[in-house]
């Protein structure tokens, strides 16, 4: 593939950035509907939003999930009552307070999780695979600063026992450098 030389103060363009990050947005866009297309029947992208926050989180309340997920608590129930349905999640009386009531996954429910973070992870792999050592080492650099810059946490190692979010930042306060 040949090597486009980039026009002297491109990098410094934001709008130039922009493009090529957008760009970057709808591969994985693409990337993360093809792993969810074995499922996709029975979860939708927000459902499954739902259950990797209850992946990473354990059992957790209603309100909390709703939070975290920044959709009205009619909206997450609903959700929560879809994914019940399908077998992927259910409710169990807090055992601290037996007024409120926990979600959490199904073992189908967590292997939904882990089968489509596999899918995602290989195909990533692949096209990370097609880029030259140099470029691998530029690409991680500059996707760490841009998702520092974001406040989004890194993604799990293939052998972390815990996955993180996909795609959007919990829990973790956006810290900015000078």
């Amino acid at each position: 593939m040949p090597e486009r030389k980039t026009p002297a103060g491109a990098m410094d363009d934001v709008d130039v950035v922009t493009r090529a990050v957008l760009t970057a947005s709808r591969l994985l866009v693409a990337v993360s509907a093809r792993s969810l297309a074995e499922v996709e029947e029975r979860v939708t992208l927000p459902q499954f939003r739902m259950l990797v926050v209850l992946s990473t989180r354990g059992a957790t309340k209603l309100v909390t999930l709703a939070d975290l997920l920044q959709v009205a608590p009619s909206t997450a129930m609903r959700m929560v009552d879809r994914l019940i349905a399908a077998g992927l999640a259910d409710r169990q009386a807090n055992p601290d307070n037996r007024r409120e009531t926990l979600l959490q996954l199904t073992d189908e429910g967590r292997r939904t999780v882990a089968d489509v973070t596999a899918r995602r992870r290989a195909e990533i792999a692949a096209i990370v695979q097609r880029l030259a050592p140099a470029q691998r080492l530029a690409l991680v650099e500059a996707l760490g600063a841009f998702n520092k810059a974001g406040g989004e946490p890194l993604a799990a190692a293939l052998d972390d026992a815990e996955p993180h979010p996909l795609g959007w930042a919990v829990d973790l306060p956006v810290t900015r450098d000078a």
